[in-house]
Order: structure tokens, then C-alpha cells, then sequence
């Protein structure tokens, strides 16, 4: 069964305790749907917490966690999902991502207890974050069951073209975290001359941009305004000249890419 995700989703890296919390039910308020955490954030509780006390039903959010490269035997992958359903407070998964490539990552061992998890219901589809188009076609191979999306750091300033059409090609969506380049799109020219014709600002050209190609951007935020101006990016339409005009921007800077855990891009 395919499931329409939203245009635009809810990440809440560095988001901690009361201001994830706040930030996770002002999201749902606002129209958010789409909610993405990680075990290694620290803030699945928070998250589960408000989940269960906003009006929203469960089967209305599509709700994604990552399991980080520690935990990546079958035997963690199985005991960690259950620890986050338990901290989420949610009997499923709507997405479950390989945080990163690295450390118990084992293509074959790794994505077969992703698989039983969908068997047992646990979760609804299996995601991989940080994945080459290597690593992709690696685990291909050894699955049974289709990889739902990959999530990748994008954004006008590391426009992963390359990538974009493979993902296209495998019929595999595109996640966007840090759409907004750490708030570096802040400043740029193109984004920020597009800005002023709409009278925006560029991040919200920059959100617009990335769903005119398809992928699902995760921005972070606590304030209000910073996630009203988020999610109202999604009804900014760019025309061909300005969606070209930011594929033009030369600069390719990739901002996460810790050591040890990194793929070879």
C-alpha cells in the first residue's frame, strides 16, 4: 500500500525535554503531519508524549524514528524498536531508517530484522539514511521488501542531482534534512532575490525549491513563526525560471558528515 506523505515534514534534531514537546504539539496545531526523530536524539519521550496529548489521531501523523549504527544486530534492531514504540507511546512505526551505514551495519542481517519487523507490524516501511547509490544497490540485493526513502542532507547548497535521479529511478523518496543549510541559504543571492519577488524570505524559497523536486523536506524549528513560515512554504510555487535560477547556484557544500560513520560520497 503506498502512502502519500506529506510535502513537508517536522525534524526535531537538537530539539530537548519541554521545547520538543511544545514544538512537536504547536507542529500538529499547525498542520503539521509528518513527525521525524531519532533514537539517538534524546527526545523520542518528549515526542511520544506529544503525540498522545495533541488532538490529532495516530493514524493521521506518519510517524519515523532511526535506529543509530550501534544498534544495528538483529537482536538491537529488535529490542531498540521496541524501546522507541515503548517511548513514543505508539504500537507502530510509519517509518523506520538505518540512522547511518556504519559500525553493526551488516546489508543482509541488518535490513532481514527490518523485514521481520514489517512481518510482525512493528513498522510499515523500512527506510536507510545517508546512503550512496552503492550502498543502495547492495541492499537491494538482499531484500525482499521495497526501501520506502532515503534520507539525506539537502538543500539549494547541496543539490544532490546524481542521487535524485538515481532515488527517482528506484522509485525510493527523498527525505531532506537541513533544507535550510543550517541557515546558510540565508544570504545567498538567488535565493534571496527569488525571495523579494514573492515577498518571502529564502528559506522558505529554499523548502519550495527542494518540493518542486520531489523530496520531503524536515526542517527543525521551536518557534511558532519559524514553523508557520516552514509550512507555509509548501504553497510557494517557484515557475521553471526560478526553480532553474536555484539549480544554477555553483556552491556544493555538505554541513553533517561526522567522521567514522560517513559513507564515501
Amino acid at each position: 500500500m503506498t502512502i502519500k506523505l506529506p510535502k513537508i515534514g517536522l525534524g526535531t534534531w537538537q530539539l530537548k525535554n519541554k521545547k520538543c514537546q511544545d514544538s512537536v504539539l504547536k507542529a500538529l496545531e499547525i498542520g503539521y503531519r509528518l513527525v521525524d526523530t531519532a533514537q539517538m536524539y534524546g527526545n523520542e519521550e518528549q515526542v511520544g508524549n506529544a503525540l498522545s496529548e495533541g488532538t490529532v489521531p495516530r493514524n493521521e501523523i506518519f510517524l519515523a524514528t532511526k535506529l543509530f549504527v550501534n544498534d544495528l544486530s538483529p537482536k538491537k534492531v529488535a529490542k531498540k524498536t521496541l524501546e522507541s514504540l515503548s517511548r513514543l507511546k505508539t504500537e507502530y512505526l510509519d517509518l523506520l531508517y538505518i540512522h547511518w551505514p556504519a559500525g553493526k551495519y551488516n546489508p543482509k542481517k541488518t535490513l532481514s530484522a527490518f523485514e521481520t519487523l514489517v512481518d510482525e507490524g512493528k513498522i510499515k516501511h523500512i527506510g536507510i539514511s545517508n546512503f550512496t547509490p552503492k550502498l543502495i544497490d547492495e541492499a537491494l540485493q538482499v531484500m525482499k521488501k521495497p526501501i520506502f526513502a532515503n534520507q539525506v542532507e539537502n538543500h539549494p547548497l547541496l543539490k544532490q542531482v546524481p542521487l535524485r535521479q538515481y532515488l527517482k529511478e528506484k522509485e525510493i523518496k527523498l527525505v531532506s534534512y537541513s533544507p535550510l543549510a543550517r541557515g546558510n541559504v540565508r544570504g545567498v543571492p538567488e535565493l534571496e532575490e527569488i525571495a523579494k519577488n514573492h515577498n518571502t524570505n529564502p528559506f522558505q524559497v529554499s523548502i519550495a525549491w527542494e518540493i518542486s523536486k520531489g523530496a520531503i523536506p524536515i526542517p527543525k524549528a521551536s518557534s511558532e513563526g519559524h514553523l508557520r513560515n516552514n509550512f507555509d512554504a509548501q504553497f510557494l510555487t517557484l515557475d521553471a525560471e526560478e526553480i532553474q535560477k536555484v539549480d544554477s547556484i555553483q556552491t556544493e557544500t555538505r554541513f553533517l558528515n561526522p567522521p567514522f560513520i560517513r559513507p564515501k560520497w
